[in-house]
């Protein structure tokens, strides 16, 4: 996938209306602190776009990126670290669940877990909330480069039984370091925007 252009074409906060895109849409859900604008950054192939910070919770709006003209990326909210109220907390999470439930171009949600610690409570929510709206997440295994190559299979084990996946969930360990996993990534971005070109027009 080469990335041409990229535009942060869309920011909507708690009380925003969602923006009716005609563009296919794959979303990146994660905690707080799990390396989400990071991801991102390296998806984009920019280096701050998606803004990076010392201080978990940054992200508080829904940002919409536009890729190329042809697909939107969507950051949404971080959770779980951010030090802000339960009832802010509350928010952002209808808002996610929100976003998850209306919109009509969501191809794809990808979820990113920290590949060196056991998903927590609010990973197993919000996988589950993805599953319950339908869709069939993509767990993001970030940090890959701050274990051991051969802690790797332990660790993705461990994901997987912690978040009870199906067998088929694709799990992609991923480095914003080295760029591992990336391809794989838009390999199946491509695999949407691909079944999005060979749909009939109506």
């Amino acid at each position: 996938m080469i990335i041409k252009n990229v535009n942060l074409e869309t920011v909507c906060g708690i009380t925003s209306k969602l923006p009716e895109n005609m563009l296919p849409e794959v979303a990146f859900a994660g905690k707080s602190n799990v390396g989400k604008s990071s991801l991102i950054n390296a998806l984009m192939n920019r280096k701050a776009l998606a803004r990076t910070s010392s201080q978990p919770g940054k992200t508080q709006t829904i940002n919409f990126y536009n890729v190329n003209g042809a697909i939107y990326f969507v950051d949404l909210p971080g959770y779980g670290f951010a030090k802000v109220s339960e009832e802010v907390k509350a928010k952002w999470g209808k808002m996610i669940e929100n976003y998850l439930h209306k919109s009509k171009q969501l191809k794809a949600v990808f979820l990113l877990i920290d590949i060196r610690h056991e998903p927590g409570n609010n990973d197993k929510v919000m996988y589950q909330w993805i599953v319950k709206q339908g869709y069939s997440p993509v767990i993001v295994a970030t940090k890959l480069d701050k274990i051991k190559r051969s802690q790797i299979e332990k660790q993705l084990k461990l994901i997987r039984t912690a978040l009870q996946t199906d067998k088929d969930t694709l799990i992609i360990p991923f480095s914003a370091e080295s760029k591992q996993g990336r391809e794989e990534i838009y390999d199946i971005i491509e695999g949407f925007l691909t079944k999005e070109e060979k749909k009939p027009s109506p």
